[in-house]
């Protein structure tokens, strides 16, 4: 939706705040909103930056829930009170409230701004108010949840989460860690080498045996998923057998990404067929560069260093005039 964004987030895959915010006014939002409908797509997630800082987000939200299509919401819960709260719950299918530590000092670090950790809990508290009074008055309304990237610095509250954090809040029904990947900032000089999983601590955390222990610590209500995002690298091998990522990623200015977490776009929703644009990106996953770049890949490490690569084949001058400017993660 844009790329404005109140915080700083130290693995930011979009550089949020750090480029212009590239939104749409309201009739452009909904035109784009319009022809990802026409594609009847399962759902669809508004993301950022932060969404809710974009004026008319309810409006394009509606558009898409009245065509019998699930939307879902990412937040950083930055700016949400009582009556927006309620308003989220009413209009979204599934909202992600995105929490990165289990206290204030991990998750302000991680997320580049101090108290955010105190405004994202804020957020949860209102949903969870709100959900109960909608649910006691036989309202059917979004589930929302709290969406956690792992990294080194809070893979040790893993369990935190599910006995410190989960509890607090008894409308919540899911929880959801997903493994950071080498895009955008996650994949600048250092970060990759201290703060991105070993394949190790991947391997371990999205164990079965992980994840029983992790829904054993949590109340029974919730629904607990751990997910090593290895779709997202899109491994010639993997496609081969079926595993594919059935996902339009649309920047906000209307332009499609050829894969989501790589640089390079392949036209754009407002002027042309959303179906050819479709096309375009599957094609791109067989394309001769990607194969040659990806198949070779079996770590982190080697994951990390494609997707430079990638970048910098197929991203803009622009693009590549900002992965100069990333600073060096410390």
């Amino acid at each position: 939706m844009t790329y404005s964004c109140p915080l700083r987030c130290v693995h930011c895959y979009s550089e949020s705040g750090r480029r212009p915010s590239r939104q749409l006014d309201h009739d452009r939002m909904l035109q784009v909103a319009d022809a990802l409908i026409a594609m009847r797509p399962m759902g669809i997630a508004l993301t950022g930056g932060e969404p809710l800082l974009v004026k008319g987000l309810l409006d394009v939200a509606r558009r898409i829930a009245d065509a019998g299509i699930a939307v879902l919401l990412y937040t950083s819960g930055w700016n949400v009170d009582q009556a927006l709260a309620a308003d989220l719950l009413n209009v979204f299918h599934r909202i992600a409230v995105s929490l990165d530590g289990a206290t204030a000092d991990v998750h302000d670090r991680i997320r580049g701004r101090a108290r955010s950790f105190e405004r994202a809990i804020r957020t949860l508290s209102l949903l969870d108010e709100a959900s109960q009074d909608f649910t006691a008055r036989g309202r059917a309304i979004a589930t929302f949840g709290i969406d956690c990237s792992l990294m080194r610095s809070n893979i040790h509250q893993l369990e935190a989460f599910c006995t410190d954090i989960a509890p607090r809040f008894p409308a919540m029904r899911h929880l959801i860690f997903g493994v950071t990947v080498p895009s955008g900032l996650a994949n600048r000089a250092g970060f990759a080498e201290l703060e991105l999983l070993t394949d190790d601590q991947v391997r371990d955390t999205a164990s079965s045996g992980q994840l029983t222990r992790l829904r054993s610590l949590a109340p029974d209500t919730l629904d607990i998923s751990i997910e090593d995002n290895r779709m997202l690298l899109m491994h010639p091998d993997d496609l081969a057998r079926g595993r594919s990522l059935p996902v339009l990623q649309v920047e906000p200015d209307g332009a499609v990404r050829a894969m989501p977490i790589y640089e390079g776009t392949v036209g754009n929703m407002l002027d042309e067929d959303p179906d050819v644009l479709w096309q375009r990106a599957l094609d791109r996953r067989s394309h001769p560069f990607v194969v040659e770049t990806l198949r070779p890949v079996r770590t982190m490490r080697e994951w990390a260093e494609a997707a430079r690569r990638i970048d910098q084949y197929f991203g803009t001058v622009e693009d590549g005039a900002r992965i100069g400017r990333r600073p060096a993660y410390r």
